[in-house]
């Protein structure tokens, strides 16, 4: 195992930066398109049933997003320490963070389990429900918050194998439940008439099975394994995790608070405004994942490589995945903006107003597509260093510092057309806050390189 490990330290910190990051970025690529895909599945089934139900699962996404905002807490927090600590070849402080990471999400998954089923109502009514969307939202929430433990200690273990430069063996666990819960949602929904609480049903069961093949893969090859002994419940692990993770929760945490709002902003003009919005939602996660995953295939590199002192390959990898992002959005956005009603007609064609209002939120939010990849990745460089008060002041920008004041305003102001456009002017604002908190650091490693020399 130390000597796999060794392996994996060599490869990591010598190996070409273009074809490294490639070779680890392709699974965790396909990991989230495949994820993005089946969330968008959801979707497009749940619209052959009606409005309400399209416009309930939207709702639901809020809760999904604090879930997620756990895992990826805990997920993250642990696998920045542990890609860190392999690259210092500390491989037992490593192993005690990767099963300390893992109880920690599983017990906050079942606190956020047992709190969500008790207040059920008054959530669903929080998060913008509709008295129409409100008997769907029950239904369809009730049965996700059953597989919150197991949605949280999965996303830790992806992100732990993927920050060992194993993505792989995560990929398998993503792609086996993202492939049932897409044969499972007709099944359900339409030859079992279970409608939305088919779809609810469909996704917890592929939560289950990817949490099994997940903990299954995660004893082969070089990963480390989980272990209740290594379990360290010390300040000093939380704390790391705190360092590496908050961007995370914030990101995330702050995703459900907007979600939310533009939810409540969106009810305004009726159920299709909701649908609508939440249909553009998950277009534009769909784009952003070949980003994110690309960025997530760097961050290996970017943890082996900044703990080993490596910094000129931090910064070749940084720019790298940096224009490869770009090139990829600026096509898609062009490619989308021609065809944005056809895209939202595919999962609500039968209510002309959803598409409607769908196009023209999708053609404001892909105008400033491309600089997402700049944001994407300068937040993943300062979560991975270990530079929390500028990753968190990122990362809380695009959901909370802008959108939140923009979606209280701009629909005051601009009616419907400010919840169109909302998005589109805090990705705007975030690109112009990400400048002056990556570009000094990128400067330091440079300068760090030139005084080492």
């Amino acid at each position: 195992m130390k000597q796999a490990t060794q392996n994996k330290y060599t490869q990591m910190t010598t190996a070409p930066i273009p074809s490294l990051i490639g070779k680890l970025a392709i699974p965790t690529i396909v990991s989230m398109l495949i994820t993005s895909f089946y969330v968008m599945a959801d979707t497009y089934f749940v619209g052959k049933i009606n409005t309400q139900s399209t416009a309930a699962v939207g709702i639901s996404f809020s809760i999904m997003a604090i879930i997620q905002a756990f895992g990826f807490f805990f997920g993250h927090g642990s696998g920045n320490y542990i890609s860190r600590k392999l690259g210092a070849q500390d491989y037992k402080s490593a192993e005690k963070m990767a099963s300390t990471g893992f109880f920690y999400a599983f017990f906050a998954g079942i606190l956020i389990m047992v709190l969500g089923l008790i207040f059920l109502r008054p959530i669903c009514l929080a998060l913008g429900s509709t008295p129409t969307i409100l008997p769907y939202a029950e239904q369809y929430l009730g049965i996700i918050l059953l597989g919150a433990p197991f949605m949280a200690s999965s996303l830790v273990l992806n992100n732990q194998m993927r920050f060992q430069g194993n993505a792989v063996y995560a990929m398998v666990g993503i792609i086996v439940g993202a492939v049932l819960n897409i044969g499972l949602d007709p099944l359900l929904i339409f030859v079992f008439d279970m409608g939305i609480a088919g779809a609810a049903w469909a996704t917890f069961t592929s939560q289950i099975s990817s949490f099994l093949i997940l903990l299954y893969m995660d004893s082969k090859g070089e990963n480390i394994r989980i272990h209740f002994r290594n379990f360290t419940p010390r300040l000093t692990f939380f704390k790391e995790i705190i360092y590496g993770g908050s961007p995370s929760l914030c990101r995330q945490g702050l995703a459900s608070i907007s979600t939310i709002l533009l939810n409540v902003a969106a009810g305004v003009y009726g159920d299709a405004a909701i649908a609508g919005m939440s249909i553009v939602t998950r277009i534009c996660m769909f784009i952003n994942s070949f980003v994110i995953g690309f960025g997530q295939g760097f961050q290996p590199v970017c943890g082996f490589n900044y703990g080993a002192g490596l910094y000129r390959r931090v910064r070749e990898g940084f720019w790298f995945a940096v224009k490869t992002g770009v090139i990829f959005l600026t096509f898609c956005a062009i490619a989308g903006y021609i065809y944005a009603p056809e895209i939202v007609a595919w999962f609500r064609k039968e209510d002309p107003l959803v598409i409607e209002i769908g196009a023209r939120a999708l053609r404001w939010q892909l105008i400033t597509l491309p600089l997402g990849a700049w944001v994407i990745l300068c937040n993943m460089l300062l979560q991975t260093i270990r530079k929390p008060v500028r990753a968190v002041l990122l990362s809380s920008a695009r959901q909370g510092l802008f959108f939140i004041p923009f979606i209280l305003l701009l629909p005051y102001f601009l009616g419907l057309q400010g919840v169109e456009m909302c998005q589109a002017v805090s990705d705007l604002c975030s690109f112009l806050l990400a400048i002056p908190l990556t570009v000094p650091v990128l400067k330091s490693f440079r300068q760090d390189v030139s005084s080492a020399r």
